[in-house]
């Protein structure tokens, strides 16, 4: 596995690989990997492809009261993980090689990135965009891929790059999960051992809001209980919404796929997830 830090060694080797022959398939992150993350590698993984990945904590997604300085940094442990995964490069740019001194361009997709995350972190999907954007003119894929547990952000990147014709194949990978449910995130290194043990609350109030939405229960009634089941459970929640998958808009017609998210805190820890609603 090689490890380049810099644009010229990276955009070398991608070159190489096109003049074998390979597709290049790309999974960015922010570090601190767990098995989520893996199994971005595990599906990006392919007979004549070439996979990387990136690190790069991107400070332009963190609003001004987020855990930019406290987010984790395994970069030893992350790099082992990945090459045991058999990711082939990976991408670790340094904070001037993606923002230098004059950097003056934000990318704002909107529709998809306002509501839900969008208006509880302004500015955040700016970032991502921005960020992803940036790395996408760097390695230059055939395709992403992206956890269905950041589902907006998801959302957000496909419009972009359709938009933008940017000609990627943006991958979606469902939702990694521990034994008891909840989604895999490495913000979960944040709470401690109660506050994990009543996090569980919020997979499964998804889980029974989705059967109740399945069986045609009105979704307003839904929607209280499974935020009232949160607020039980410890959590501030931030907002139990029923979106359409594609646009993310509010009070979907029940004949186009849908999408259940949540968002909540459990003490400090602001957590996220979703479901499908079949």
């Amino acid at each position: 596995m090689q490890t380049v830090r810099d644009l010229e060694s990276l955009r070398e080797a991608v070159a190489a690989w096109r003049t074998e022959g390979a597709r290049v398939a790309f999974v960015p992150t922010m570090g601190a990997l767990h098995a989520g993350h893996i199994a971005l590698v595990e599906a990006a993984k392919g007979p004549g492809v070439k996979v990387v990945a990136s690190i790069f904590v991107n400070p332009k997604q963190f609003g001004p009261n987020e855990d930019l300085s406290r987010y984790p940094r395994k970069e030893k442990a992350d790099l082992t993980m990945l090459e045991e995964a058999g990711c082939d490069l990976v991408w670790l740019p340094p904070v001037e090689a993606m923002y230098p001194a004059g950097f003056a361009t934000n990318i704002s997709v909107a529709g998809v990135s306002e509501g839900l995350d969008g208006a509880a972190r302004p500015g955040h999907f700016d970032g991502v965009a921005t960020v992803v954007t940036k790395l996408f003119n760097q390695v230059r894929p055939d395709a992403a891929y992206f956890g269905e547990k950041d589902y907006q952000q998801l959302a957000v990147i496909r419009r972009m790059v359709s938009d933008l014709d940017m000609g990627i194949d943006i991958v979606g990978v469902p939702t990694q999960r521990d034994d008891d449910g909840l989604a895999l995130s490495s913000r979960n290194i944040y709470l401690d051992d109660e506050q994990r043990a009543k996090a569980v609350a919020l997979p499964r109030a998804l889980g029974v809001a989705a059967q109740g939405l399945a069986r045609g229960d009105d979704a307003e009634n839904v929607l209280a209980q499974a935020h009232a089941a949160l607020g039980a459970a410890g959590f501030e929640v931030d907002y139990v919404s029923l979106v359409d998958a594609e646009t993310l808009a509010l009070a979907p017609a029940a004949d186009r796929p849908r999408r259940l998210l949540a968002a909540a805190k459990m003490g400090h820890t602001r957590l996220i997830d979703n479901i499908a609603i079949e």
